[in-house]
This record gives structure tokens, sequence and C-alpha cells, in this order.
């Protein structure tokens, strides 16, 4: 593993806390300062599923070794990496394949000819791409804040850290002195397998959930409990589970990502469609083979353009889970649905600004999901004001005020990129939850 002494010392003295406290007082876990937690979620489906949103990218820049590392030792069941493509074909955490944003690719000379423009997903983005830069090159970045402005506590580490391999991420994940999942989204697989060019205009033709598999067997991390896999497409997650899984001879648990369900918004196309629906229906391919079965319950598909909101109906629920899926993803703001926007009297929005209110109810897509046998989690769970939301009488809510209402509706789970404050509300919940009876002798 490739890092500078000060993000080794970060991420050793992280996981030297937590093995010290599981070796006094066993089978506890860690927490941020010090604080004990008991054992967590990833082995059991019993209590909230806390996944740490790129890391603990509320107190480090996301997607470093250290955030993961800090994530762990706060007691996330789960860490989550974004995974884009090298030039050379390795996995590496981004959030986005543009890399302008959360590196310092812009102070290198040496790269200012990478810099262009591409189209990704139908959006035109200015910048530098991760598949125009070998792992090499990569190796000469550092990571840098992405939300500077909102969190400035988490610029002095700008420049700190290194940019890691899905294979160190695994490697971090595997150390951890007790059970952690992965939980890697592929970013932009049609872009990637497909329509994506390198700057030189040579196609990409790199599949994401080949690259994904083959690293899980190479680092030999298989256990079936601990891999889960998300997309906002359906067809990679599909290929997944119909091949390349099978061919590898092991297991995932694949979480079908959902972009905004209300409507189909005409300023917000890309995130209300699934790109890869889109794409292939315009290119005329052969949708029943892409995704089989999937026009029984859908009988749109390939007459309209299929929205996410078209896949929350109980019969493509039940479909994605014969198919494919575990659980599904959606975002919580659909879970929770708000109107309008109110003033805030909540001091944990510091009166300042307006907050959007919810009202009132929770989503029936919980309920559906888990009556077609799928877990739910959602995201992203973030204590940022700016992020926050108030009641339906006006009165501003935490974060933690927030995930406890979605759970008291049923959710199985969240992102969140405060994992030790997450971590406290699981607590809270399982504690509050009585123990089923006990069969009788």
């Amino acid at each position: 593993m490739s890092t500078r002494p000060a993000e080794f010392r970060t991420i050793a003295a992280g996981l030297r806390r937590c093995l010290a406290a599981v070796l006094i007082l066993l089978p506890a876990g860690c927490a941020r300062d010090g604080a004990i937690v008991s054992e967590p979620a990833a082995m059991s489906d019993q209590r909230p599923f806390v996944i740490a949103h790129r890391g603990a990218s509320g107190y480090r820049p996301e997607h470093t070794l250290a955030g993961y590392a800090l994530a762990i030792e706060q007691g996330a069941d789960a860490i989550e990496p974004d995974l884009v493509v090298t030039r050379d074909g390795v996995l590496i955490a981004r959030h986005e394949n543009e890399i302008g944003g959360t590196t310092d690719v812009a102070q290198h000379p040496e790269f200012a000819d990478r810099r262009t423009r591409k189209r990704v997903d139908g959006e035109e983005i200015d910048g530098w791409f991760a598949e125009d830069f070998t792992l090499a090159e990569i190796r000469t970045l550092r990571a840098r804040e992405r939300l500077a402005d909102l969190r400035t506590a988490n610029t002095p580490y700008d420049g700190q850290f290194g940019i890691p391999t899905f294979a160190e991420v695994i490697a971090l994940a595997a150390r951890a002195p007790r059970p952690v999942a992965i939980y890697p989204e592929t970013k932009h697989p049609t872009y990637f397998a497909h329509e994506g060019r390198y700057l030189d205009g040579t196609p990409i033709h790199r599949s994401l959930s080949a690259l994904l598999v083959d690293e899980l067997v190479r680092s030999g991390f298989t256990d079936p409990a601990r891999v889960y896999i998300q997309s906002f497409e359906l067809a990679n997650l599909i290929e997944l589970r119909r091949q390349l899984l099978p061919a590898a001879r092991i297991d995932a648990r694949l979480m079908q990502l959902y972009g905004d369900t209300d409507a189909v918004r005409a300023d917000n196309e890309s995130f209300a469609l699934p790109y890869d629906l889109r794409w292939h229906a315009a290119r005329g391919d052969d949708l029943d083979a892409l995704y089989p079965g999937l026009r029984a319950v859908l009988p749109q598909l390939g007459r309209t353009v299929v929205s996410y909101g078209d896949l929350t109906t109980p019969a493509v629920l039940g479909w994605m889970r014969e198919r494919y899926a575990y659980g599904i993803a959606p975002w919580k703001d659909n879970l929770l649905p708000r109107h309008g926007i109110v003033a805030s009297s909540s001091p944990a929005a510091d009166g300042a600004a307006p907050l959007p209110r919810l009202n009132g109810t929770v989503s029936p897509l919980i309920a559906a999901a888990h009556a077609a046998g799928l877990k739910v989690h959602t995201y992203t769970f973030r204590a940022d004001a700016p992020y926050l939301v108030a009641d339906d009488r006006g009165n501003g809510l935490s974060m933690e005020q927030e995930m406890q209402r979605l759970l008291d509706g049923g959710l199985d789970g969240y992102f969140t990129d405060f994992p030790d404050r997450g971590v406290a509300v699981r607590e809270r919940q399982h504690k509050a939850t009585p123990s089923p009876p006990k069969p009788s002798p």
C-alpha cells in the first residue's frame, strides 16, 4: 500500500485504538474517541446497518484510506468506495471519474494538457478524467476536500492523503479488528463499458463489474455478508447476478440505487431516469435480453422513457428480488417527502437558513420493498446545516431525528458522512427494540 508517513500514522493509530478496545472488551468494537459500541450489524440483519458514505467524509476528505480507517474506528458496519478506472485498468476510489474537484491535479503543470471536455451520462463535463491517467500518474496526486466551503475543518488535510485503489480499500477492511463490509458503487458503468472514450478518442471498453469481481477474488474478500455492490443502473447488476458472480464462484448482495422517484423533471433528467435504460432504448438494443422479464411487469419498456418512479411498483420490486437484487437504496428525500421552505426555529440550523419541510409521512416504498423481500437502505444523511430539514410544523430536525423517523418507518440501513453519529442512533434503536420472545422448550 503506497502511503505517505503522515497518512500511515493516521490509519495505524486508529486501527491500534480499535484493536485495543476489542482485546480488552470482547466482543465489543470501537467508536470515535474510544467509546465502545456493540458488535456491528454487518453480521446481523436485526439492527440498522450503518454505511460510511465515502468514508468518514464529515471528518476527513472523502475516499481516502484515512477517512475509511476513521469510519471503521467509529463503528461503521460498511465503508463505501465509489469506483472508477485508470487508463491501465485499475479501479480507484473517487466520487466521479472527473477528478479535478477531489484532487490537486490542477496544480500539476505536467497534466495541464489532460484537461478536456467529455459527455458522461448525457451531461457535458469539463475537467480531468481518471481514465486518462495511469495508476502511476494517479499516485502523484493528493486528495482534497470536495466541499471546501462547507467543511472548512477538513481542508487542513488537503494534500496529506493519496488516492486509494480498490485493492487497498479491501485490504483495509480485511485488516479491521472486527467484521467490516465493503459497499462499492460502480460509477457510470454504461459510459465505461460502451460509450466513453479516452483523451485520444479510442473507446474505453472497461467493465467495472468485471474488474470489481476480479479484485474480490484476487484479494480473497468473498464473504457474501461483507460485500454489497450498488449501482444506479440495472443492466450491470443483472450481469453480475447472471454471469460474473457465478463464473467467479462467489456471491454478493446487490443493491439497486434509485435517483429521484417523484417525477421526471426537465431540469433534473439525469437523476430521474436510469441511464442504461435510456441509452439501450435509444440505440434499439434488445431490452428483453438485457432486462429479462422486465417487460412483463413494466409494459411501457421500450415504448416510453422509464423513470425511477416507474421502478417502484410492487410488480417491479418483485422482479428485482427474483432476478438480482438483495435490496434497494432510494434517495432519502423520496422516503421522507417534503414540501415548501420554512424558516427554522431549531438551534441545529443556527436559525439562519430556511429548511425543507417534511410533509409528515414516510413513503410506502419501504413497506412495498419489504413485502417483495428486499432490504431498504437510504442515502445520504449529513449533519451540515445546508442538509438539514424541518418537520411538518416547521421545527428544525437534527440529522439524528431525521434518521429516527425513517427507522420508525422500517428503514434497514443508511449512508452517512458522520458514521459515529449514525452508530449512536443505531445503538439507541437497538436498545429500544424489544428482543423477540424465545420459543418455548
